[in-house]
């Protein structure tokens, strides 16, 4: 008589084989870096592009966050993500400018205090304004790509509009705090913005904050549950309706988080700066895999130091550096480095 064992839920875990980490696109970072070293010459340019670039990259995946969270979850294609981050944008230069006397003081301390209510000013309110967004014009139009294109395009435009109603039509500087205005010498003659520094630290808590809560916590757990199976989920006793309003919250909360970043780090601000930023948005999710976090941010640090060397080296490709950048990924991974199983 033959016996059979029956293996332990730990045993049968173990036994699942475990997908590796694709390093392949990380190492794509590096190699770009390192590819424009020799070409640029100088160390200490080539430092002072590589950082400039690094910066950009993460506000570019600040901004992009909200949208690839959006998509990746929630399967809504919203263009009209750049009407929150034209709303982070100009409520920056409404806090900073409400708070003169400390963007003026020598104190670093003091400048950071404006800052960082000029990003929770921007996250609370362009968060708001996602909620009555979704409401009004999302929820409508779930599962129904091409209506979503054309309804939060028409959503944007309106949104310029208001802007320009409160704002005004003209352009309106913001003027960096003193304390993170000038460079910090790195390496001998690099030299790096301070404000492009702290971006930097922002950009890196962002990102792990989005994938600690998606990879690492029930709620995550939840939303990921119930883009696979809504109804079982549903089954459960949660309301994945409410879970994904919550996640269109947030995703209009880093635009306006990023607006924010964005329009100091131009030193000025448009109504049409949400429209701008959207094109450089979407190349950035279509090169990470329409959906990815990781992917957004690997992305997105390739764009910007794409941006920075093709600026340097030859000015007049810069514009289409970008577009070509996406093109040769997209030829070497169809559906982008990091691409979503389910799409």
């Amino acid at each position: 008589m033959s016996t059979t064992t029956l293996a332990t839920p730990a045993q049968a875990a173990a036994a699942i084989p475990k997908a590796g980490f694709d390093w392949i696109p990380i190492a794509l970072v590096a190699a770009l870096a390192l590819l424009a070293l020799p070409l640029i010459g100088s160390p200490s340019t080539w430092v002072t592009l590589t950082v400039a670039g690094l910066a950009m990259g993460m506000i570019i995946f600040i901004i992009a966050s909200g949208l690839t969270l959006v998509f990746g979850l929630m399967d809504v294609l919203n263009f009209g993500h750049g009407v929150f981050i034209a709303l982070g944008a100009y409520l920056a230069t409404s806090v900073l400018g409400a708070m003169s006397g400390w963007t003026t003081s020598p104190e670093l301390w003091r400048n950071l205090v404006p800052v960082f209510a000029t990003m929770v000013v921007a996250m609370l309110i362009a968060g708001a304004v996602g909620w009555a967004f979704e409401r009004v014009l999302v929820r409508p139009v779930y599962g129904q790509h091409l209506k979503q294109i054309l309804i939060t395009m028409g959503g944007m435009i309106i949104g310029e509009e208001l802007i320009k109603v409160i704002w005004g039509a003209t352009p309106i500087p913001i003027e960096m705090p003193t304390a993170l205005r000038g460079v910090i010498t790195l390496f001998g003659d690099a030299a790096v913005e301070k404000y492009r520094l702290l971006a930097t630290g922002i950009g890196a808590v962002v990102l792990l904050a989005m994938l600690y809560t998606l990879n690492r916590t029930k709620l995550g757990l939840l939303i990921r549950a119930g883009v696979q199976d809504r109804e079982m989920v549903e089954s459960l006793g949660y309301r994945i309706r409410r879970l994904f309003v919550g996640v269109f919250v947030a995703g209009s909360a880093l635009a306006g988080l990023g607006g924010a970043l964005w329009g100091l780090y131009q030193q000025g601000v448009t109504p049409q700066i949400g429209a701008h930023v959207n094109v450089l948005i979407f190349i950035v999710i279509i090169i990470g895999g329409l959906g990815s976090t990781m992917g957004c941010f690997i992305g997105a640090l390739l764009i910007g130091l794409m941006a920075n060397y093709t600026g340097f080296l030859a000015p007049k490709v810069a514009m289409f550096s970008n577009i070509g950048l996406m093109v040769l990924i997209l030829l070497w991974r169809p559906q982008g480095l990091y691409p979503v199983a389910n799409r």
